[in-house]
């Protein structure tokens, strides 16, 4: 097997561990982990920064209300914008609206703490905007966790 290979298949089951991870309701654990480098394309990093969740921050029912709103965010997102630090989720915002927005960032940021939540209503209300940004090393989680397509 190739090094290319090997490397593919261990970055792909990586991704798929934090995908579940992310699903999966935390039971005894305080909070769930990913280290990911400020390169994740380099075989070696000489940084790494953790990001925590921690999953027991939302009571059950409230969890499940978010992970509905996280949802329709994903499916009704009109376009994603990559940022020097992270991403922007462009919606029209007769399909979501900035209250909605809001509520998720209120959510989200319970769980995530270290993302930086800014929401903008551009294009005199016609544009929705969320965009997300954080610590050097946040893309690639932000890109799994919401599931970024790769170009």
């Amino acid at each position: 097997m190739t090094k290319n290979r090997f490397a593919h298949i261990a970055k792909t089951a990586a991704c798929g561990t934090l995908v579940l991870a992310m699903a999966a309701p935390a039971k005894n654990t305080e909070a769930r982990q990913l280290a990911v480098g400020p390169d994740p394309q380099q075989a070696t990093t000489t940084r790494a920064t953790t990001f925590q969740c921690n999953m027991n921050a939302l009571s059950a029912a409230k969890r499940r209300s978010h992970e509905e709103l996280t949802h329709k965010l994903i499916a009704m997102r009109t376009r994603i914008v990559e940022t020097e630090k992270g991403y922007e989720f462009q919606f029209d915002p007769t399909a979501v609206s900035i209250g909605e927005l809001a509520g998720w960032a209120v959510a989200e940021s319970k769980c995530c703490p270290f993302f930086d939540f800014h929401i903008d209503l551009e294009q005199r209300g016609t544009l929705a905007c969320l965009r997300l940004t954080g610590a050097p090393g946040i893309k690639p989680f932000i890109r799994e966790e919401f599931r970024v397509p790769s170009r």
